[in-house]
């Protein structure tokens, strides 16, 4: 009896010696060879243009077309404020200017006359001039009070929310373009005799698991001297479905 779970215990012993043994001796996937091949190099999928836009002025949301992930057009209002009190401003300056302007035209006529002297045109005039000024910065502050989309893109984070009151600067939405994504990548300066404009190279996304042929599309003028490296923008050839903006992988770059 005691020999035969001895020797059940010494079997499962073994099996499970083999199992362990198996394991640590399976072969690598390909996504770690890419890691551990010479020089394997880190990059970042980001896009052409990216933002935060914030408010320029004081005031309650009363509009805000954005949701996470929605895509917008260029020139499409994403936020709007309550617009009230600077077109209330903006109907006593027109008010002034009028009034201004008969005042202008009266003086001329009384010069005419010489009933007026010089120095009350010019002082009617600079009245008028203020008068109008002040109508061009009232319609500078209505169009403050819309947040227009300053090009065609996707909205990926929401920091403010309808009917909230912000101050100047607060941050509002942020989006990405449209379009191909570029690749950011900072290579040792070691590699940098072999790297020009145009140099192909393979980069294994993260995220897709695929692999991707891309270009250089430019080179920083200045190596870091702390890390001795140089930045590096590529693109990945074609326009590949999947990828997303933040997306992380792993450049295979040729060196000397």
């Amino acid at each position: 009896m005691k020999l035969t779970f001895s020797l059940k215990r010494l079997a499962s012993t073994t099996l499970l010696s083999s199992i362990v043994a198996a394991a640590q001796t399976s072969p690598p996937s390909a996504h770690t060879d890419a890691a551990n091949a010479p020089n394997a190099i880190r990059v970042l999928l980001s896009a052409e243009l990216e933002t935060t836009l914030a408010s320029q002025m004081v005031g309650r949301i009363t509009t805000l077309n954005a949701s996470l992930g929605s895509a917008v057009s260029k020139g499409r209002v994403i936020v709007a404020f309550d617009c009230s009190e600077a077109n209330a401003k903006l109907q006593m300056a027109e008010a002034d200017y009028a009034m201004a302007r008969e005042t202008l035209e009266t003086k001329n006529n009384l010069r005419k006359l010489e009933a007026a002297g010089d120095m009350e045109v010019t002082l009617a005039a600079a009245a008028a001039d203020r008068a109008k000024a002040t109508i061009a910065v009232s319609r500078t502050l209505i169009a403050q009070c819309t947040v227009l989309a300053p090009f065609s893109g996707r909205i990926v984070k929401l920091h403010a929310k309808p009917f909230q009151g912000v101050t100047m600067g607060t941050p509002l939405v942020e989006m990405v373009s449209d379009g191909p994504l570029k690749l950011r990548l900072n290579v040792p300066s070691k590699l940098l005799r072999s790297l020009r404009i145009g140099t192909p190279f393979e980069v294994d996304i993260d995220e897709t698991g695929k692999t991707y042929l891309a270009k250089i599309t430019a080179m920083n003028a200045r190596v870091d001297a702390v890390s001795q490296t140089l930045e590096l923008e590529a693109r990945i050839d074609g326009r590949p479905v999947g990828l997303l903006a933040g997306m992380t992988g792993i450049a295979r770059v040729n060196g000397p």
